[in-house]
């Protein structure tokens, strides 16, 4: 209590002048997200505030602001940090330097596969990382009755981690339906919530079950699409995240609808994007640069991008760069190219330093990858024709097509169809728990020869294999039990390149710059392939995705998203 009354009574002495501020940012520009104006001036900070702007100011510790603007500090409104392929220790590292000094996760991915292990892993991390991590509690492990996962938590598991302070609330929502259903367990987790953040999860989500998914008091959306669809969210009250990952691509479809009406009613999220994307095109700073090259109000974008988010979650304390605001500041080179100079992160200047200082916290989720080897045979597809279900994979989007196709058959079986671009798609359940293999087929993913393998599988991360040769297959597979999860390519008997990705068969132990360079060489192997697809590693993720419309496939069989329901064999 003493040190917040010396605190206090310091940044009153700051402030007004009395004495030198902690740090000061002379001679800039910044923007003012509250009444869209380049204002000229000082940035004072004591400690990991902001205490004074417009005036001047002496700092113990002084930046030359000339030819810069800052900017407040950007907010990720939704992402999963698995999905950067790194730990939260590297994730921070490689993101903070961009600009984004919060970040909203939900650590479902771990948690699907480790259960309370793999969330106490993210809210200790969270501790330790210097961007302000934030940790919602994962609504849906599993997400649906459709797959196998390695573990489940009930609202009774997650209550007891509401009141941790790096908890605002209850994560995405997937399980629509079950809502619908009023399924016991789905409503026990609403309840338990109830008053508190809920985040949502609602793709082409309208009308009648809009309406019902809000009065569950479901705040937002980051799976909007189309106009059409984030219009009718935004009249019903709900907040729209615009989303630019690595494989879902939203942002140009959704830049018309920012202005100066709607924009502190949105905000921007990435999802889902790797670490390669990150170093060469950036994080939240990629998606404020596309937007004020699609058109959008650059003052619009940056108010949408700091405190539209930040009060999208109750965080009152930044999102401008005001006295009393925490001290995230980005400082560029130029607003309409977002180009990041310099970060300050709650006062803390973003430095190699910086990063050294943290506290490290043991890694987890070594062997989770509980499956037995496979051979060739595992990998049939026995069916009563030729004709049948193929999912239709749209590039950029996580929505696949239900098609119906008619495919190569021989002896009770369906086959691979290169000419139409049909390749085999299988799901393997890795815990330990059913040992289920579900077999299907894709279309789009243009694999002309081989297979891939991968432990990343949406949301419940069994094993997912995709190719055009059963051997191949068998052989990915094979090689990804010996990495303990990852990724592997094979062709003609022989494995092309692998990463392995050994934390919960989702992350690596190595550093954003090894995984970085590792994606790139499987990159370059999967154009061998013949795969022109921009993110395929990504896009086979969410093939196994069955809260996303319309035809997905999980290690129980193929699920037909629209009627929640599996198909028969």
């Amino acid at each position: 209590m003493g040190n917040q009354r010396q605190q206090i009574e310091r940044g009153i002495d700051q402030g007004l002048g009395r004495e030198a501020a902690d740090l000061v940012i002379k001679n800039t520009r910044f923007l003012n997200v509250v009444t869209g104006e380049i204002a000229q001036g000082d940035i004072a900070i004591c400690g990991t505030r902001i205490v004074g702007t417009y005036d001047n100011y002496r700092g113990r510790r002084e930046i030359d602001g000339r030819r810069l603007v800052a900017v407040p500090g950007f907010v990720d409104c939704h992402l999963h940090v698995e999905s950067s392929l790194v730990g939260p220790a590297e994730f921070d590292r490689c993101a903070l330097p961009r600009g984004t000094t919060t970040a909203i996760c939900d650590p479902h991915e771990m948690c699907n596969v480790l259960g309370r292990t793999g969330l106490e892993f993210f809210l200790a991390s969270a501790e330790t990382t210097a961007m302000d991590l934030r940790v919602q509690l994962s609504s849906c492990v599993p997400a649906t009755h459709l797959e196998t996962a390695g573990a489940t938590l009930a609202a009774t598991d997650l209550v007891p981690y509401r009141q941790q302070p790096k908890v605002i609330g209850l994560a995405e929502f997937m399980n629509a339906p079950g809502i619908f259903r009023k399924v016991p367990e789905v409503i026990d987790k609403i309840e338990a919530f109830w008053g508190a953040h809920i985040d949502g999860h609602a793709p082409l989500m309208k009308g009648y079950e809009l309406n019902a998914y809000l009065a569950c008091g479901i705040r937002n959306c980051h799976e909007t699409t189309s106009e059409a669809e984030a219009w009718e969210k935004l009249r019903k009250g709900m907040q729209v995240f615009i989303r630019e990952g690595s494989a879902c691509k939203d942002l140009h479809a959704l830049a018309p609808i920012i202005n100066t009406r709607t924009a502190p009613f949105l905000g921007f999220c990435t999802d889902d994007r790797n670490p390669l994307d990150i170093a060469e095109e950036g994080h939240i700073d990629f998606l404020i640069r596309g937007a004020i090259k699609a058109g959008a109000p650059m003052a619009d974008v940056y108010r949408m991008a700091s405190w539209s988010a930040a009060r999208g979650f109750g965080l009152a304390d930044r999102g401008l760069i005001a006295p009393g605001q925490r001290a995230d500041i980005v400082l560029l080179g130029d607003l309409d190219d977002c180009a990041v100079v310099q970060v300050i992160a709650g006062g803390r200047i973003v430095d190699d330093e910086l990063f050294a200082a943290r506290a490290s916290v043991p890694l987890v989720g070594y062997n989770s990858v509980k499956l037995r080897k496979v051979d060739a045979t595992d990998f049939r597809v026995p069916a009563s024709g030729p004709t049948g279900p193929v999912i239709g994979l749209r590039e950029g989007q996580v929505l696949t097509d239900f098609l119906t196709l008619t495919l190569p058959y021989r002896n009770g079986e369906r086959l691979v169809d290169i000419a139409q671009d049909v390749i085999k798609v299988c799901v393997l359940e890795r815990h330990g728990r059913r040992g289920s293999i579900g077999r299907g087929f894709v279309k789009g993913l243009q694999l002309r020869r081989g297979a891939i393998a991968s432990s990343i599988g949406h949301d419940s991360h069994n094993v997912c294999v995709v190719g055009s040769e059963d051997a191949d297959m068998a052989l990915a597979v094979n090689r990804l039990i010996e990495l303990g999860g990852g990724f592997v390519l094979a062709e003609g008997g022989k494995v092309l390149s692998e990463m392995a990705l050994p934390l919960a068969g989702l992350m690596s132990d190595q550093s954003f710059e090894s995984v970085a360079a590792q994606i790139r060489e499987l990159r370059r192997t999967v154009r061998h392939l013949g795969c022109l697809v921009a993110e395929p590693f990504l896009q086979m993720a969410f093939l196994p995705l069955p809260v996303i419309p319309h035809l997905k496939i999980t290690d129980l069989g193929l699920v037909d998203v629209d009627k929640f329901e599996l198909l028969a064999a």
